[in-house]
């Protein structure tokens, strides 16, 4: 699973939620490694690891700008961003429109 964006909170293990366009195919119990970027790969680039694997504890589907509060915020590893500059910030990454249905997949990191 790639984490361009928040490669940092994975590292420092801040992150426990992540939303997705795409991944409806997500189970509880699935366990991942996270990446800095797994497509798009230029010749000669590696996937990077971002620590240990992690365990997918929770999939639903929600829509992006319902979904969104501050603590909801804090699990995505943003404490400091307002649930709209969020929003804001994945439809400028990640196209779409601020009221789109979002795969919502919260994760705990294996050691």
């Amino acid at each position: 699973m790639s984490f361009a964006l928040t490669a940092d909170q994975v590292r420092a293990q801040s992150k426990t939620v992540t939303r997705r366009r795409g991944w409806t195919f997500a189970q509880v119990g699935d366990v991942v490694q996270p990446v800095v970027k797994a497509h798009g790969l230029k010749r000669g680039e590696r996937v990077e690891r971002l620590g240990p694997p992690i365990e997918i504890t929770s999939v639903r589907r929600e829509g992006l700008e319902a979904g969104m509060t501050w603590t909801e915020c804090q699990l995505e590893g943003f404490p400091t961003l307002s649930p709209a500059a969020f929003v804001t910030m994945f439809v400028d990454h990640n196209g779409g429109p601020r009221h789109q249905v979002v795969t919502r997949i919260a994760f705990r990191y294996l050691e």
